[in-house]
């Protein structure tokens, strides 16, 4: 039986986040993963100056790919509308290897079937014992499902679904592009570079809406794709295969502790309302559970932004379009992250 302080189900920028911050804080740490680190992670990978601060990282010491975008080109409607606030772009198979080594946890690789509670904590398949645990495996994470699914059920109306490739491409647009409500699209559509050959294309909506006008998410695609053709943003003859997956924007959140257990990252549902953004939001909370973890305090979400624009008319604008209301339908069944 292995025994430690805390183990992080989920080694992604939420859990390798927490185990870095555990580790600063002088707490022992195992990380347990299903998953062979570099692995490929469907993500657009778009970062923010927060999350940078937020992770104390150097940006000239990065050691992969790291592009900056001084303009975000967003079409609304047909009006352009230029956002002038730097971000930045990763690939996320670089980027949460990095994180992990970084964090200097151990990890084993291990696909998390039973969790059970015990006296002094939680037991895991037999193997594994901790007193605290972080769920930490996104949104099919085996702590959410096992510990909080019933006390926190997740709001199904929030529901994102989402098809996307990334692949490499020698792009002579160097700008991030965005595409709101497009055709009815309850979502928008991006187009993200990467530094040194590489670009990500996605289209994301809301499941439930989507389901609800009998509309396709594959359509959805053909209609993003045949506007970057006549954009001339990639080739005619360029072949593309996306890969669907699912996940929550942020919604009460009413529990993510459950005695010693913790959820944090898209285990707990946590992106952006109005941008659909997850990566910064795992990143705050895998930190803030570290840190509750180490005093023994409180775990809150009140530094966790619901946001990815500041205060003002856009957000507003794409928070009511993302999820404009709560409806009582069942949620289109889609394939989750790991």
């Amino acid at each position: 039986m292995t025994k430690t302080n805390v183990i992080i189900v989920g080694g992604g920028p939420a859990g390798s986040s927490c185990a870095w911050q555990l580790r600063r804080r002088g707490l022992d740490c195992l990380i347990l993963d299903k998953a062979v680190f570099p692995r490929p992670k469907l993500c657009g990978g778009w970062i923010t100056p927060e999350l940078v601060a937020d992770l104390e990282m150097d940006i000239a010491a990065y050691p992969h790919r790291f592009l900056t975008f001084e303009v975000t080109r967003a079409h609304l409607f047909g009006i352009g509308l230029t956002m002038r606030s730097p971000q930045h772009s990763i690939r996320r198979v670089e980027f949460d290897d990095w994180l992990l080594k970084r964090s200097g946890a151990e990890v084993i690789t291990h696909q998390v079937k039973h969790i059970e509670r015990t006296p002094n904590g939680y037991r895991i398949d037999d193997r594994f014992e901790c007193a605290a645990l972080v769920g930490a495996g996104g949104t099919a994470c085996p702590v959410y499902r096992t510990l909080f699914r019933e006390i926190n059920p997740r709001a199904r109306w929030l529901q994102v679904a989402a098809l996307e490739q990334e692949l490499p491409y020698s792009w002579e647009d160097p700008d991030c592009h965005l595409w709101f409500f497009e055709k009815g699209l309850p979502g928008y559509s991006w187009y993200v570079p990467k530094q040194n050959g590489y670009l990500n294309l996605g289209v994301g909506g809301m499941a439930q809406r989507l389901q609800e006008k009998g509309a396709s998410i594959h359509r959805h695609w053909e209609h993003f794709v045949a506007t970057l053709h006549r954009r001339r943003l990639i080739d005619e003859g360029l072949a593309l295969k996306p890969q669907g997956y699912s996940y929550y924007l942020r919604d009460g959140v009413q529990t993510i502790q459950n005695a010693n257990a913790f959820l944090v990252g898209d285990a707990a549902g946590l992106a952006t309302r109005d941008l659909a953004e997850g990566i910064g939001p795992a990143i705050r909370s895998g930190i803030l559970a570290a840190d509750s973890i180490a005093d023994g305090g409180e775990y809150t979400l009140e530094s966790v932004s619901r946001y990815s624009l500041g205060a003002g008319l856009p957000r507003r604008a794409l928070a009511y379009g993302l999820a404009r209301q709560k409806v009582a339908s069942p949620a289109v069944s889609l394939p989750n992250p790991d």
